[in-house]
């Protein structure tokens, strides 16, 4: 199956993941997930490696009449029980790492 642009933005909207965060996730560079997300073209295996990244944290693709995207049973489930579809998932999360100090914390 391939991955779409908008299905990667989608993606990102339900895990609540940053472009920054996804490139991190698929060891892309933010420029490459941003390309791609406009509609460029990049190498298959780049796109894999988005792909993969993103369902990892919890994502699956559909591609039916229309292309879409849905949260995993389990990463749904954990969304409803917090009460919030937007809050990111424990993979999302995952993804990002451990929070860095702001401000003067540096």
């Amino acid at each position: 199956m391939i991955l779409l642009p908008v299905q990667c933005r989608m993606a990102r909207a339900a895990l609540g993941l940053g472009v920054r965060e996804l490139a991190v996730a698929a060891k892309v560079s933010v420029d490459t997930v941003a390309r791609f997300e406009r509609g460029e073209e990049l190498k298959e295996r780049t796109i894999d490696a988005l792909k993969q990244a993103l369902e990892a944290a919890g994502v699956e693709f559909t591609n039916g009449d229309q292309p879409g995207v849905r949260l995993a049973k389990a990463t749904a489930a954990r969304q409803v029980r917090s009460g919030s579809a937007v809050k990111p998932t424990r993979a999302a999360k995952a993804i990002r790492g451990p929070k860095r100090p702001r401000g003067n914390d540096r």
